[in-house]
């Protein structure tokens, strides 16, 4: 049977895409679906490994991050914070300010001559992000940079112990970390609590302190909202125009589109091109990961590695082509149009509306002003979200 030709853009050197569960010592690697569906939903039996943490330190917070926490801690920081997310939420408090902040961008560039996607991309994600996050005493453009700045780690590999770093690379590590840290908390997020205390809003921040979290319980969780809502939505939205611009059916049906067939277009693209390629989970518990014929039990202290690109492309859930752009492709019942690219299970990333939001409003925008490609991009790869960085996207608006 011939292979269909590959539409995805984001292949990494040497990630093998099969087989679909694979045990390579301490480490269980899945991908597939139902798989991954079964590690992702073990409640209990698994703790958050992935982003580093394991390596964040546990103790001198009120407030363990809702990132990396588990269990009834984590289910009850999600049910209150999940409202901030909830589709007519994201719908009716943010599209005005999106909207506004894309217009605003887009005729920037266009005033300037060619421009680097990903760099507009970057700036109008932090605003999105800063809205709902409350961070918005501040320029954003500056605490753009800064942001940026948490990324600049040495590499590791979480699969090894001490995450194979050497004590020069740790030292290192913590130089890049704090530094940023100190300069996002002095700049961005103490002048924001200091505002809100006097007069609360309807952001996280405000909830945050509503819900006693300390100064420094608050500065983590806008490091995570912060980097998460940058980071991710703004190699979307370059990965999308990518796909976009050169795709030129694709692109003349999503100019025409309403808004759900939008949606399902975006949806599928990050469905072949997840941002966050692998999920790690700690097993704490030991329970059966079934595959067809095969079982495997895994037992605590176990590392599993759920492998998002390759198990977004099987096709016993997502059926033929899988490594074609389809929109509306038919799916198992319980499957989100993403498959797994915004995680499963408790940890299902509740930003989902407004990345799928934001991103539909800048592109709607952008390839209105029909855009020509000057320089094609390059793919670099991000260890701590295991994800791709795409660069150098420069384009010209009419």
């Amino acid at each position: 049977m011939q292979r269909e030709p590959s539409q995805r853009r984001a292949t990494r050197s040497g990630e093998p895409d099969g087989p679909r569960i694979e045990r390579e010592g301490h480490v269980l690697r899945v991908r597939s679906v139902s798989g991954a569906r079964q590690v992702l939903r073990a409640r209990d039996l698994t703790t958050q490994a992935g982003f580093t943490a394991e390596a964040i330190p546990k103790g001198y917070l009120k407030h363990h991050p809702i990132l990396i926490s588990d269990g009834p801690l984590h289910d009850e920081q999600r049910s209150k914070v999940g409202r901030f997310f909830a589709p007519a939420v994201v719908a009716e408090r943010y599209t005005a300010h999106m909207e506004s902040c894309a217009a605003a961008l887009l005729d920037e560039a266009a005033a300037g001559g060619p421009f680097a996607l990903d760099e507009l991309a970057l700036h109008y994600s932090v605003e999105v992000t800063a809205d709902v996050v409350g961070l918005t005493n501040s320029p954003a453009r500056r605490m753009a940079a800064r942001l940026v700045t948490f990324f600049n780690q040495p590499p590791f590999d979480i699969t090894r112990p001490d995450l194979g770093r050497t004590p020069r690379q740790w030292a290192k590590a913590a130089v890049s970390g704090l530094v940023p840290v100190v300069r996002f908390y002095v700049a961005d997020v103490r002048p924001a609590i200091r505002a809100r205390r006097k007069a609360p809003r309807q952001d996280v921040i405000s909830h945050l302190i509503a819900e006693g979290y300390t100064n420094a319980d608050i500065l983590v969780e806008c490091v995570t909202y912060g980097t998460a809502g940058m980071v991710t939505t703004r190699e979307f939205i370059t990965m999308v125009a990518w796909h976009l611009l050169g795709n030129q059916p694709l692109r003349e049906r999503y100019l025409v589109a309403g808004q759900a067939e939008r949606f399902a277009i975006l949806n599928e693209i990050i469905r072949l091109e997840p941002v966050v390629g692998h999920l790690y989970r700690r097993v704490q518990g030991a329970f059966d990961v079934t595959e067809g014929d095969e079982t495997v039990t895994v037992a605590p202290g176990d590392l599993i590695d759920v492998c998002i690109r390759p198990a977004n492309a099987d096709t016993e859930a997502v059926g033929d082509e899988p490594l074609s752009v389809c929109p509306g492709r038919s799916l198992p019942a319980g499957v989100n149009p993403a498959v797994l690219s915004f995680g499963d299970g408790a940890h299902k990333c509740p930003g989902q509306p407004l990345a799928i939001l934001e991103s539909d409003v800048l592109l709607t925008r952008l390839l209105a002003r029909t855009p020509t490609v000057v320089t094609e991009p390059s793919l670099a790869w991000d260890d701590l979200i295991e994800g791709y960085q795409v660069r150098g996207l420069a384009l010209r608006l009419r």
